[in-house]
């Protein structure tokens, strides 16, 4: 690996950066992850006309793409208004896959040398760009400004929503069994940790049993969840609540894994559950993990699939810092600590961001949603 982008040491994450005269802003990147649809929103004839296999070989020749500026966003707690802007790294999942690890970091970086310029004073990696690798340790030590995944706060609402999804379809949350999916990547280990007060039971589900038990053995306590592990998808049929952030390419979760009246909260992107869970189980309350409401009248000037005023925990944690002036790195690395993720929930709470209602598959779930799942789980019940 070249020197320029060589992995740097944990302290990274504890390093205050000073950035001149970059002042209350911020920049995030996106890249494409549904190919077609996400190209079509900045350039709508590239989308149309090239196929999926198109836009994986020519985004390796992509430089970063500016997408809009941010505005609008306003603390409730202090008034200070912040602003802005979206940056695509062109990268595709499957060509972050394809390619080496220190071609997609130098992609990556150069992004971020993009905000630099721009006059960003903190970085969000979206998507991808959070967990390839090292999950931006050594991204941040390339860069001049600070850098955080956003992972502390999106474990935060992600479980937040699991707990008020288990409230409106009336699933009792310390009888429960819940299921974390990918429960031994950065997001899913504290997700667990933080059901495992709420819940009877919870199931840990990953690839490689070895570090499923270790990761048991590190949660278990007096009073807390039953723990036990698995490296079946197929057993998340006997949890009433699923919490799923794999970094899988393609999709984990079907509609046969499911029982009736169970939620699945879907934090990864791509997604993990299946377009044919929505289209095969109207006894399934699947949700998108990690909604916010921002404060201030935000402008986002791009539609990247929300409604106006909501954006992703990820980003939210990155704005948030912006608010709070903690132009520092932050959530890095594949080791979150529930004190950081306690930590920004507090901040963000203070700058006014709230869990917002329930999406499924880009379209909200309304209460006459919830209770149509509710009645079809019942009569599903019933004829087992």
């Amino acid at each position: 690996m070249p020197a320029s982008i060589r992995a740097c040491t944990p302290a990274v994450a504890n390093r205050t950066r000073h950035h001149g005269n970059r002042v209350d802003t911020f920049a995030f990147i996106i890249h494409p992850i549904d190919p077609k649809r996400d190209v079509s929103r900045k350039f709508p004839l590239l989308g149309r006309v090239l196929t999926e296999r198109q836009i994986d070989f020519f985004s390796t020749f992509f430089p970063p793409v500016y997408i809009s500026e941010i505005e609008g966003i306003t603390s409730q707690a202090t008034g200070k208004e912040i602003k802005g802007w979206f940056i695509a790294c062109p990268y595709t999942p499957r060509r972050m896959l394809q390619l080496r690890e220190w071609t997609v970091y130098r992609k990556i970086i150069q992004t971020g040398h993009f905000a630099e310029r721009l006059g960003a004073g903190i970085l969000g990696l979206g998507a991808y760009t959070s967990v390839v690798g090292d999950a931006g340790v050594t991204i941040a030590e390339a860069l001049e400004i600070p850098v955080t995944t956003g992972d502390a706060y999106t474990v935060a609402i992600a479980v937040e929503a699991v707990r008020e999804s288990a409230r409106v379809m009336e699933i009792p949350l310390s009888k429960a069994t819940a299921a974390v999916v990918g429960a031994t990547g950065a997001i899913g280990r504290v997700c667990a940790d933080l059901l495992a007060d709420d819940v009877a039971e919870v199931i840990l589900i990953g690839r490689r049993e070895q570090a499923l038990e270790e990761l048991r053995d590190r949660l278990q306590g007096p009073g807390r969840a039953k723990l036990r592990t698995s490296t079946r998808v197929n057993d998340i049929a006997g949890a009433q609540l699923i919490l799923t952030v794999t970094s899988a390419v393609h999709e984990v979760i079907c509609p046969e894994h499911l029982q009736p009246g169970s939620v699945v909260c879907d934090v990864a992107r791509p997604r993990d559950v299946s377009v044919m869970v929505a289209a095969a189980r109207n006894d399934i309350l699947v949700i998108d993990g990690g909604m916010v409401d921002v404060p201030g009248p935000v402008d986002f000037h791009f539609n990247f699939g929300f409604p106006p005023g909501k954006a992703y925990a990820c980003m939210a944690e990155t704005i948030t810092l912006a608010l709070e002036g903690r132009f520092e790195d932050y959530t890095l690395g594949k080791d979150i600590s529930r004190e950081r993720v306690e930590e920004i929930t507090r901040l963000a709470v203070k700058h006014g961001f709230r869990l917002s209602g329930f999406r499924s598959f880009e379209r909200e779930v309304t209460a006459e949603k919830i209770e149509a799942v509710r009645r079809f789980a019942r009569q599903a019940r019933r004829r087992i």
